[in-house]
């Protein structure tokens, strides 16, 4: 059955293209430094906003127009695999990501509920045969259910602890079966409400040994898949104990944990913090721990997380300046942990939407390494700092001075110069090269 009838493959038409299901900038097969697009981006789709998310929010009902809503239960799960291969290939896409209770819905018991996700792990693996897509990722659901009013791993009751356990267990079973790229673990509600009643030492050391025991069941089965946090500071709780990169950088040290974690950082968690996506992309960067993204943009006018696809070129551009700098994902890829907006309910919006991110992110790649190549940013940085490359400053950098000897030479300078740090001009280098790359495009 064909579940999008009014949509055909999705190609690259060019910039001047009119086809509002037609690429404009992300040409899957141009060659950037030796690289494809489609290899440098590694676009995923998200199961979950664009299968099973059905437009409501609190303060009203879904609203998405969709052909399987008709159905339920296993019937249901089968027709969104149907569904999303469908667009999988007319998108043209490399990766996809899910929860478990994504793809096959949660029975009555624990034994029930790892039964009906055999079936759909099952037919997703058929159908993974004869399509190029794989699985950029896959994690458990452990905030959905009200088993998790108290969290997963920091629960202050033991048996929700070992129903989680139990279901990373099998999460990491169809991680191996399915040949998942990575394993993400987000923390949905570990964190709390209150201090008033809560061991918060406790909480960390059971989410520590938690994922401890996720590494040696990793291996006991022969998993060898980067494992991700993805970062998220508030919404649900008040506070969540991997805020963001920085304190989960810190857990990851404190616990003994960072041979075996990287982050998966998305961009409206990034500003839900108080930062830029491009902040968190640096602090994972620049730590060697950036493993994969969440492509997304969020409403700064709203105080919650709200999804939207990513069509901001500035941010894109600045997102993609810290992915190449770090020689690429890797293993990672760009997920669209994305939704369309309400009011966008039939089923061709799920095409815009991704159409829309994939292009504005193509723009990011193409600006972000011509801003490389010509070292518009690292020549102004290397000359801010240049007084570090010789003299007291190259002495402060290896070492070799103390305050002594510091003190010394201080009390012998008759003046302090500092330099601009040019910061509207090079906003507005940025912004030229952006409109240099559309223009160019459009020739």
């Amino acid at each position: 059955m064909a579940y999008f009838e009014t949509v055909n493959t999705i190609k690259y038409e060019g910039a001047s293209s009119q086809n509002p299901f037609a690429f404009k900038y992300y040409n899957p097969e141009e060659k950037i430094n030796g690289k494809t697009m489609e290899e440098l981006l590694r676009f995923s789709v998200a199961y979950w906003h664009t299968f099973t998310a059905d437009g409501s929010d609190p303060f009203g009902a879904g609203t998405a127009i969709r052909p399987w809503n008709h159905l339920s239960g296993l019937d249901l799960a089968k027709a969104r695999v149907e569904a999303a291969f469908e667009l999988f290939e007319k998108l043209n896409v490399p990766f996809f990501a899910f929860h478990d209770v994504d793809i096959a819905p949660e029975g009555s018991t624990l034994k029930e509920t790892n039964e009906n996700q055999d079936v759909i792990v099952g037919m997703i693996k058929e159908y993974m045969k004869t399509s190029k897509v794989k699985l950029l990722w896959n994690t458990a659901n452990m905030f959905t259910n009200q088993r998790y009013v108290h969290g997963a791993a920091t629960s202050s009751n033991a048996d929700v602890f070992a129903y989680s356990a139990a279901k990373v267990k099998k999460a990491l079973e169809v991680a191996k079966d399915l040949g998942a790229e990575n394993y993400v673990f987000w923390g949905g509600r570990e964190g709390y409400e209150t201090l008033l009643n809560t061991d918060m030492k406790l909480e960390q050391d059971n989410l520590a040994r938690f994922f401890h025991m996720a590494v040696d069941y990793a291996k006991e089965i022969g998993l060898n898949v980067p494992f991700l946090i993805e970062p998220k500071p508030k919404e649900p709780t008040k506070h969540q104990y991997d805020f963001d990169v920085a304190t989960g950088l810190a857990f990851l040290q404190k616990y003994d944990l960072t041979d075996h974690f990287k982050f998966n950082i998305e961009a409206n968690h990034a500003t839900l913090a108080g930062h830029t996506f491009e902040h968190e992309l640096r602090t994972a960067r620049i730590n060697g721990m950036l493993g994969s993204v969440d492509a997304n943009q969020g409403d700064t006018l709203l105080g919650w997380d709200t999804d939207e696809f990513p069509t901001d070129l500035y941010t894109n551009t600045l997102a993609m300046y810290e992915i190449l700098k770090n020689g690429g994902l890797g293993k990672g890829g760009l997920n669209f942990d994305a939704k369309v907006r309400r009011g966008s309910f039939d089923a061709e919006d799920l095409f815009h939407a991704h159409i829309a991110g994939m292009d504005a992110f193509a723009i990011g790649l193409k600006v972000a390494n011509k801003l490389i190549e010509d070292k518009v940013l690292d020549g102004f940085v290397e000359e801010r700092y240049s007084s570090y490359t010789s003299g007291i400053g190259l002495d402060i950098v290896e070492g070799k001075t103390n305050f002594r000897e510091l003190e010394a030479y201080a009390l012998q300078l008759n003046e302090i110069k500092n330099q601009s740090g040019r910061t509207e001009r090079l906003k507005g280098l940025v912004n030229q090269y952006l409109l240099e790359t559309l223009s160019g495009a459009r020739v």
